[in-house]
């Protein structure tokens, strides 16, 4: 389970923020998680609960910002939305698609005291 990881990866962050901006607890954190990340965000909010015990981050609230996958269509020259990687484009059906956004995980946003 990789969001075990990525959640200590984010604490990380956050302490060091911390004491860079000064704050010393955090009580709600916004995640940008792009839905061709292979983040899966159950596990995501499993992990947040379990990896923020016990540090300025016990008990915030994590909110998950999806964001949707998207791609170029090099046959038809448009930029479309795809559900999963190897998609078609829905525009014309073609096969060559290259993606550009919906790939990242990323603190938005951080409310904190």
């Amino acid at each position: 389970m990789h969001e075990m990881s990525l959640c200590e990866s984010v604490l990380e962050i956050l302490e060091q923020q911390s004491r860079q901006q000064h704050y010393s607890k955090v009580s709600r954190v916004w995640l940008e998680i792009g839905a061709l990340s292979s983040v899966e965000p159950d596990a995501m909010r499993f992990c947040f609960d379990a990896v923020m015990q016990g540090s300025l981050a016990e008990n915030a609230r994590l909110e998950i910002v999806t964001v949707r996958g998207q791609a170029w269509c090099l046959q038809c020259n448009k930029n479309v939305l795809i559900e999963q990687r190897y998609d078609t484009c829905p525009a014309c059906g073609g096969f060559q698609l290259q993606v550009n956004d919906g790939e990242q995980m990323r603190i938005k946003e951080l409310e904190v005291e």
